[in-house]
C-alpha cells in the first residue's frame, strides 16, 4: 500500500512512466530470456548466427544510447518515449511472425534501437518532473521495474505452453498499449531551442571528467547486477540440483525489493551525502557474492545449507541495488545542465554498458577457468573485487570533492 500512497504523490506523467516501466520489463522478460531457445531449436540455426542477432540487438540498444540521450534534449522526451515503444512493437512483433535471417536482424535492431530511444528518455523524464523528489521516484521506478522483470518470464514461461509466435505477440501487444497510453496521457513539454550542435552537446558532456569517471566507477554496479541472470542462478541451480530453483533468486530479491526499496531510499535521503550512500550500497553488493563462494563448488551436506548461501548473496545484492541506484540516477543529471539532462543519461549508459560488458566477459572467463581448475569460488571472488573497486572509486571521488552534491551546481565543462 506504501507504494502506491508515494506514486500518488507524483504528477501523472511521472506515474504513468512507473506503470510504464512495469509493462516495459513485463514485456521485454516475457520474450528476450526465451529468444535464443526459439531461434536454435524452433527455427534450427547455428549457435553462431544465433549469437549474431542477439548481439546485434545488445549493440543496437548499448551503442545508441547516446541517440536516444540527445533526441530527448532536441525533441522533448514525450515524442522519443512513444517513438520508442512504437518501434518496440514492430520489433517483436517481426519476431513473431518472421523466421528469415534478414526479417530477425531487422526485428533485433528494431528492438535495440527501441530501447536506446525510450530508456534515457524516460529516466530524463522522471528526473525533470519530480523535482526535488527525485531519488524517491528512482526508487519506485526501481520497483515497479523489478516487478516487470519478475512477472515477465512467469508470463513468458506460461505462453510458451502454448508457442513462441503467442509469447512474442503478447510481448508487442503489451508495447502497442503502452504506446497509445503515453500518446493519449503523457503531457508534452515545451522544449527549449538548443543555441549548438549534437556534437557541440556531445563535447560538452565528455569534456566532464568528473562524469566519465563517475560513468567508469559504475561498472561495478551494472556487472553485478548482471550476475542476477548468470553466476547467481548458476549458483542456486548447482547448489539445488533443480533448473527451477533459479527462480527462486528472483522471487526473493523481488519481495524485498517491494517491501524494503522505499523505506531504505526514505531513511538513507536525510542521513548524510548521498554520494556516500552510493559507495556503501556497491560495497553491500560485493559482500553478497562472498556468502555463495564458501559453498561453491561443494556437493555434500543438506541442499539447504548450500543454497542458504546463495539467498543470503542474493539479498545483500539487492539490498546494495536498493541503497546505489536511486541516488545514481539522481546523480547523473547534476553533473551538467538541465538542458542536457538526456545526453547524460544517454552517454552514462553507453560508457557503463560498455564497461559493464567487459565486466562480464571477465566472469565468464573466470566462470570456465574455475570449473577446469577446480576453483568454483573464482568467479564469485571476481565480482565481488569488482564491487569493491567500484565502491573504493566512488568513495575517493567523494572525497576529493568530484562528485556533485544535492545543492552544488554543475561544475564548468573539464572539471
Amino acid at each position: 500500500m506504501r507504494t502506491w500512497r508515494e506514486m500518488r504523490r507524483f504528477p501523472l506523467a511521472v506515474q504513468l512512466l512507473l506503470v510504464n516501466q512495469f509493462g516495459v520489463n513485463t514485456g521485454f522478460y516475457l520474450l528476450i530470456p526465451y529468444l535464443a531457445t526459439h531461434l536454435g531449436e524452433n527455427l534450427g540455426l547455428s549457435a553462431a548466427v544465433v549469437g549474431v542477432v542477439l548481439g546485434v540487438r545488445n549493440l543496437s540498444q548499448q551503442g545508441l544510447f547516446i541517440i536516444g540521450g540527445s533526441a530527448s534534449d532536441r525533441l522533448g522526451a514525450r515524442g522519443v518515449i512513444i517513438a520508442g515503444c512504437a518501434l518496440r512493437t514492430v520489433g517483436f512483433a517481426l519476431f513473431a511472425l518472421g523466421d528469415s535471417l534478414p526479417v530477425l536482424l531487422a526485428a533485433s535492431v528494431l528492438s535495440g534501437f527501441a530501447g536506446a530511444l525510450f530508456n534515457p528518455a524516460v529516466r530524463a523524464y522522471v528526473s525533470q518532473e519530480s523535482g526535488e523528489r527525485k531519488a524517491e521516484a528512482f526508487a519506485l521506478f526501481n520497483v515497479f521495474a523489478t516487478a516487470g522483470a519478475l512477472v515477465g518470464p512467469l508470463l513468458g514461461s506460461a505462453l510458451l505452453l502454448v508457442d513462441f509466435r503467442t509469447s512474442a505477440l503478447t510481448a508487442a501487444g503489451i508495447f502497442a498499449a503502452l504506446t497509445v497510453a503515453q500518446a493519449l496521457v503523457l503531457p508534452a513539454r515545451e522544449v527549449a531551442p538548443s543555441k549548438g550542435t549534437v556534437l557541440g552537446d556531445w563535447r560538452e558532456v565528455l569534456g566532464q571528467r568528473a562524469f566519465l569517471a563517475f560513468a567508469l566507477a559504475m561498472v561495478g554496479m551494472f556487472t553485478l547486477e548482471n550476475q542476477l541472470y548468470l553466476l547467481l542462478p548458476d549458483g542456486a541451480r548447482r547448489a539445488t540440483g533443480w533448473d527451477g530453483a533459479a527462480g527462486i533468486v528472483f522471487l526473493v530479491g523481488t519481495l524485498a525489493n517491494l517491501a524494503l526499496q522505499l523505506r531504505i531510499t526514505a531513511m538513507l535521503k536525510e542521513r548524510g551525502n548521498r554520494a556516500r550512500w552510493i559507495a556503501v550500497g556497491l560495497g553491500v553488493m560485493a559482500v553478497g557474492f562472498l556468502p555463495p563462494a564458501v559453498v561453491a563448488g561443494v556437493s555434500d551436506g543438506p541442499v539447504a545449507l548450500r543454497v542458504l548461501p546463495v539467498l543470503v548473496g542474493t539479498l545483500l545484492l539487492y539490498l546494495g541495488v536498493m541503497v546505489a541506484q536511486p541516488f545514481v540516477m539522481e546523480l547523473i543529471p547534476r553533473f551538467g545542465r538541465p538542458e542536457l539532462t538526456g545526453t547524460y543519461f544517454g552517454i552514462f549508459y553507453v560508457v557503463s554498458g560498455i564497461a559493464a560488458a567487459v565486466g562480464n566477459a571477465v566472469v565468464g572467463w573466470a566462470m570456465d577457468t574455475g570449473e577446469r581448475g577446480d576453483a568454483a569460488w573464482l568467479p564469485w571472488v571476481c565480482c565481488a573485487v569488482f564491487g569493491l573497486l567500484s565502491a573504493a572509486g566512488v568513495a575517493w571521488m567523494y572525497r576529493l570533492g568530484s562528485l556533485p552534491s544535492e545543492s552544488r551546481a554543475a561544475a564548468p565543462a573539464g572539471v
